[in-house]
């Protein structure tokens, strides 16, 4: 009896490895991994980016920069903005190269690029998690199907093991797909984070260099 159950595909819940439990659990298994596999690479690209992108923030450049806005040397300031790769040194330096034609246009465009740069890959991130639990579903459905094929065979003890199967295989899909869509919405959570973190800043520098300029101009007409 022991050696029939541990036959059956059902037999999962006593311990199966993982290339077992990927057979177990049907077609719907190879969209999941596929699913899986882009979400593993997103987020491990976008975890080396972030690390490598915060290894290039230099504060202290930016305060220079703003020193220099305060003082009027312009070009002092771009120079700077050309010396690091500090994203809002970048943005501040780019607003400031097209003052004279529209400073606030410029400034947005570089920010939007900055912004866009750091966001790349989260709506592929989202997809993956949203899409993992609907093929755990469409997982169960169709193992669910198989289930009840088996049962109009009409011998149900003759069908046991495609009936065990069928439950078996969407039991396994549900759980593939859950664990993926929870694991991977750790990750999204935290790059959003780093995202409004990254908007935060930008707004910030805009308003500074806002009251610099609005300071500077008081001052002339005084």
């Amino acid at each position: 009896m022991s050696l029939a159950l541990e036959s059956l595909p059902v037999a999962f819940i006593m311990g199966q490895s993982p290339m077992e439990l990927f057979k177990h659990g049907g077609p719907i298994m190879w969209p999941i991994a596929l699913v899986s596999f882009v979400a593993v690479t997103i987020v491990l690209e976008r975890v080396f980016f972030l690390v490598t992108d915060q290894r290039t923030r230099e504060p202290e450049i930016v305060n220079k920069m703003f020193d220099r806005i305060e003082e009027g040397a312009f070009e002092d300031a771009i120079k700077l903005s050309k010396t690091t790769k500090d994203y809002v040194a970048r943005i501040l330096g780019e607003a400031l190269t097209y003052k004279d034609y529209s400073l606030s246009s410029a400034f947005l465009r570089a920010a939007s690029s900055e912004v866009a740069r750091i966001q790349q890959g989260h709506s592929v991130l989202d997809t993956c998690v949203t899409a993992a639990p609907l093929l755990g579903l469409l997982g169960t459905v169709t193992g669910m199907m198989n289930t009840f094929g088996a049962l109009g065979d009409g011998d149900i003890a003759a069908s046991a093991s495609k009936i065990t199967g069928g439950v078996g295989e969407a039991l396994i899909a549900t759980a593939c797909g859950l664990v993926i869509a929870i694991i991977g919405l750790i990750p999204y959570n935290i790059l959003n984070t780093r995202v409004e973190t990254t908007k935060r800043e930008i707004s910030q520098a805009s308003y500074t260099l806002d009251v610099i300029l609005k300071k500077a101009e008081a001052d002339v007409t005084t």
